[in-house]
């Protein structure tokens, strides 16, 4: 063997080591207080989930790796460090999403949307507040206006598809401002704007706390939304094990999510600060959205919308190629690696099943449509029950006995979308059944084709106790 040969063999034996002793960054950016995010960021990340995935065989023998995580309020600047090379993966809504997307291809890279994190083919999710004061009881009163949006993000999006579904100008017929969530709830309660749109989970959240009153939820526009993660194109041809690994992650998280929402709902609330009553009403079953990870046509679809609102903004010069921006490759493979059924999940469609017994008949709840829940502040479950008129007759006698209401859930009669019954309208049927609507005029809709009385949360509380 002659000097030159060893040598060259010493070389690649050095390179070699070199390659899987490396340490690998594994960067990843996340929204904490946008809590459908949380099975891609939070849970990961206060879990350490993502250790138990990483891979150490094959060219990751002896690897090391360098996790790092960084929190945002928001999609833009999480995107603006992706594009400088400072976090590998992201995750965000549909709309900042294709603004990531767009942003890469302007710098003359690549990222790719790998994964939905929590969604709503219908669009619950994003929703249009108004001071709790306000007499304004539907969008259609906003003519004229000054309602407030975070730009460039999902809400605004929605907002923009509202205003156009009324037959409006946005440049004419309302004045559109830029604000974020943290200003917003200022201006709300100093009157300073007629209405707020915006982004999980800020309308519920301000609903919870009394500083606003929801008058429009995104399912009414019928347009898919969902949170997603995306990842850097570069990095995931490199390394297409790390990406598995973070998705088994996810999904794992997720499954946690939904065999105990109370408990990972509260733990959100001490990471994040929002509350563990409006985490559930999202990620608890019947749900404002689903935890679905699959790429459904319709968030495919909300892909290219967004894409085509960008350019509407003009936030975009050029469109994005979708098929090429969607990237399912790596979440099929986590499903296959976790043992479960990517197609079978792809064409379920369903809520997050409620299984549970009526807290006073202890009978098995078979139909969710009229399903009411309390979540008593001390307990670690919440309370469900057949029925709206049910549970508020319990209400009373919880209160009577000095129990503290976190809170009382009631499913919408007309779209089976979970809301806080505080703020819901009901119709007081002949039987004196109680179907739950979001908006006055739909209950009142209702009540006129199917007969009733419209009743507001404190008025269907007393007729249900004076009916026990």
């Amino acid at each position: 063997m002659t000097l030159r040969t060893t040598l060259a063999g010493l070389a690649l034996a050095i390179a070699s080591l070199s390659a899987h002793a490396e340490t690998i960054r594994v960067a990843i950016g996340t929204q904490d207080t946008t809590i459908n995010c949380a099975a891609g960021g939070l849970l990961v990340r206060e879990l350490n989930l993502l250790p138990k995935y990483l891979p150490h065989d094959g060219k990751y023998k002896d690897a090391q790796y360098d996790i790092q995580w960084k929190n945002f309020t928001s999609g833009a600047p999480l995107t603006n460090e992706m594009v400088a090379d400072k976090l590998d993966f992201g995750a965000m809504a549909d709309f900042p999403g294709s603004l990531n997307g767009v942003a890469h291809e302007a710098a003359g890279k690549r990222s790719l949307f790998i994964s939905v994190l929590s969604g709503s083919i219908e669009g619950s999710g994003n929703g249009i507040v108004v001071p709790a004061s306000s007499r304004v009881q539907s969008l259609a009163e906003l003519k004229g206006q000054t309602i407030s949006v975070p730009f460039a993000s999902t809400a605004h999006g929605l907002l923009l598809r509202a205003i156009a579904a009324q037959g409006w100008d946005p440049d004419k017929d309302v004045t559109i401002i830029a604000q974020p969530p943290e200003v917003a709830g200022s201006a709300l309660q100093a009157g300073k704007i007629a209405a707020h749109a915006d982004f999980v989970p800020f309308a519920e959240l301000f609903e919870s706390r009394g500083i606003a009153r929801k008058i429009y939820d995104g399912s009414q526009a019928k347009a898919p939304t969902f949170h997603g993660a995306l990842v850097e194109a570069d990095y995931a041809q490199k390394y297409p094990e790390i990406v598995e690994a973070y998705l088994r992650a996810t999904y794992e998280a997720n499954q946690l999510l939904a065999a105990e929402p109370e408990k990972y709902s509260e733990l959100i609330e001490k990471v994040a600060g929002i509350p563990a009553e409006v985490n559930y009403l999202f990620h608890g079953p019947l749900g404002l959205q689903t935890r679905d990870l699959t790429w459904k046509p319709e968030y495919r679809q909300a892909v290219a919308t967004a894409i085509d609102t960008l350019k509407l903004l003009k936030k975009a010069d050029r469109g994005l190629n979708v098929e090429q921006f969607v990237d399912d490759r790596y979440i099929r493979a986590a499903f296959k690696a976790a043992g479960a059924d990517y197609e079978a999940a792809l064409k379920n469609y369903a809520q997050q099943p409620l299984t549970a017994k009526d807290a006073l008949t202890g009978k098995t709840i078979d139909d969710a449509r009229h399903v009411a829940q309390i979540w008593v502040r001390g307990e670690p479950r919440v309370r469900s029950y057949a029925s709206a008129r049910e549970a508020l007759g319990e209400l009373a006698k919880l209160k009577q006995q000095g129990k503290d209401i976190r809170a009382v859930y009631a499913q919408a009669s007309d779209n089976g979308i979970k809301l806080l019954a505080s703020q819901a309208w009901f119709v007081q049927g002949k039987d004196g059944a109680l179907d739950a609507f979001l908006l006055k005029e739909q209950a009142e809709r209702y009540a006129q084709s199917n007969g009733g009385e419209v009743r507001d949360f404190a008025g269907a509380s007393q007729q249900a106790l004076a009916s026990r």
